[in-house]
């Protein structure tokens, strides 16, 4: 169906069309006419299907201009500040020619005094989070007692963020006479409950996650040694240079750990989650759709309420834990028409089941890929580079530099000579590069095909195969491996697992490339990626294992 069929008035269909939608998504299709009629809805689809168009245009159509204008006729609620933002900034969009529809969004964080100026001056329609609306029904600023629609828009992340209790005193606080609108990703038993209790003869509408799957998306994935996330994906912003890209993780403290990384590294980002002021939190959403900064490091629930049309790759740092929050997070990107990437960094066998299980139930292509390496990341660089000088010349006139070149041959240097050096000083631009190293064992990753459990010593040790004497000279996963001693040993009663705790620690590189520990009465040897031995021996010296102060060579 398009837009047009759905009968609505001339201003809302002028604003649609000037917002470019033209065809209707299936949810809005099957919704959109059974709640103009006043039935009671719950519709079950997934993140990116259009529901804010779908309850919001009959929401806005149904504003009844006899009734009192200063008392609210629609409530929806949503699970978050970020979310209440989005569907109010939709709904303006699409009632920017009806004077008579006001909308206002309440949520904490923003202080109260502001949002109960905005509802006594008069709104048809609130837009906000159980725990604000509580407040303000509490403290007598908004009634109830004119509202004919309610929408709960995902339901079920209101619930998995314990807001039942709320969304039940809200809606026995409404009138029994009116329009219940219920949106969900899924049907747990409490959603079934609280259909039960307060709609009336529901007509259910669900709409299967796999017609959902956004186009426009390639999805991929990576398999990469445990500990060098962090590593892997430097080398993936470096290679693929996304203008704007959006880093998931799965915890609050992992968002912090991410975002101070690559800052670290002279990243251009900022994290996103939940125990930030809501007044930080805006300010970050708002750099990052104005680009300030190119990547945003956020969890799933900060991320709700994301739009932003500019996204070229999002990353899965943490794979999600279900499928609805891996299509919810691979649809921030390709949108508005466009194409984009998503990502997935996997480090073990039980997450590559998991991503195959979610290639399954969403019906989709998700391919490995292979990590790049330094000397790719060079030479994609140099290619980039050699293409920006190429396109400058097409559309510059550049003969107006000729009398500059001239005093260059001059000084007796020739064309080659003031080009090669013009393009190293633009190559030279790139000073991250110099900072990234391949991660060792990166290319022989293989969940597939992952061995049996490695063979270990009487104590416990990891053994892995050696050539006799020639320790300098051993590989481990195609990596030179040489040796580190470390001035400590079982007389001081040092285990492996404080040597690798150390090593890893104080270097930052993760436990799973090292080799070989033997531990002597008073020293250790490492096998250690050769590559990384200096950085290991600077990394370790004077600092502590069990207390004693070390020394490493």
């Amino acid at each position: 169906m398009n837009f047009i069929d759905f009968a609505l008035s001339d201003k809302l269909n002028k604003a649609i069309d000037e917002l470019g939608y033209t065809e209707a998504t299936e949810i809005q299709e099957k919704t959109i006419p059974l709640i103009l009629t006043g039935k009671d809805v719950i519709g079950i689809s997934q993140t990116g299907s259009g529901k804010t168009a779908a309850y919001g245009l009959p929401a806005l159509e149904m504003i009844d201009t006899a009734l009192d204008a200063k008392i609210p006729q629609m409530l929806i609620l949503t699970p978050t500040r970020e979310l209440a933002m989005q569907v109010t900034d939709e709904l303006h969009k699409f009632s920017k020619y009806n004077d008579r529809a006001h909308i206002v969004p309440v949520y904490g964080g923003q202080p109260i005094n502001r949002q109960v100026g905005m509802i006594r001056s008069g709104c048809q329609i609130i837009v906000g989070t159980p725990g604000r609306v509580i407040d303000l029904l509490n403290r007598r600023i908004i009634t109830f007692n004119q509202i004919k629609m309610v929408i709960l828009d995902e339901a079920d992340e209101m619930l998995n963020m314990g807001f039942r209790e709320d969304i039940e005193v809200i809606l026995s606080d409404t009138p029994e006479v009116k329009q219940t609108i219920l949106f969900s990703a899924t049907m747990p038993q409490a959603i079934i409950d609280i259909t039960g209790k307060y709609q009336k003869d529901p007509v259910q509408i669900k709409i299967e996650s796999t017609q959902l799957t956004a186009t426009g998306i390639t999805q991929s994935y990576f398999e990469v040694p445990k500990g060098s996330k962090q590593d892997i994906l430097s080398l993936l912003l470096q290679y693929y240079e996304p203008k704007l890209s959006l880093v998931f993780c799965n915890t609050k403290r992992m968002v912090d750990e991410v975002s101070a990384g690559l800052k670290k590294r002279g990243y251009s980002a900022e994290g996103l989650h939940g125990d930030m002021r809501q007044e930080q939190r805006t300010i970050i959403m708002n750099r990052f759709k104005n680009g300030g900064f190119k990547i945003l490091v956020a969890t799933d629930v900060a991320a709700r309420g994301i739009d932003v049309n500019d996204i070229d790759i999002v990353f899965n740092y943490d794979l999600p834990d279900d499928c609805e929050y891996y299509v919810h997070r691979i649809g921030r990107t390709a949108r508005a028409g466009k194409v984009g990437r998503s990502f997935t960094l996997i480090d073990c066998r039980k997450q590559y089941d998991a991503l195959q299980m979610i290639a399954a139930k969403t019906k989709s292509s998700i391919l490995k890929l292979p990590i790049p390496t330094v000397e790719s990341i060079k030479d994609q660089t140099m290619n980039a580079s050699l293409q920006k000088i190429t396109d400058y010349a097409a559309s510059h006139d550049c003969e107006k530099c000729s009398p500059q070149l001239e005093l260059l041959r001059a000084k007796g240097m020739d064309y080659h000579d003031i080009s090669a050096a013009l393009l190293q000083m633009f190559l030279d631009n790139n000073t991250m590069i110099d900072s990234i190293e391949d991660v060792p064992g990166a290319e022989n990753c293989n969940f597939v095909a992952e061995s049996s459990p490695r063979k270990r010593n009487g104590d416990g040790r990891v053994r892995r195969s050696r050539v006799p004497n020639e320790r300098a000279k051993e590989k481990f996963d195609g990596v030179d491996m040489s040796s580190v001693t470390i001035s400590i040993g079982r007389n001081d009663k040092v285990a492996p697992k404080h040597i690798l705790g150390a090593v890893a620690g104080e270097s930052g590189l993760p436990g799973s490339i090292m080799g070989t520990i033997d531990i002597g009465s008073d020293q250790t040897t490492i096998d250690v990626p050769k590559q990384y031995k200096t950085r290991i021996i600077k990394a370790l010296n004077h600092k502590d294992i069990k207390g004693k102060k070390v020394t490493a060579r």
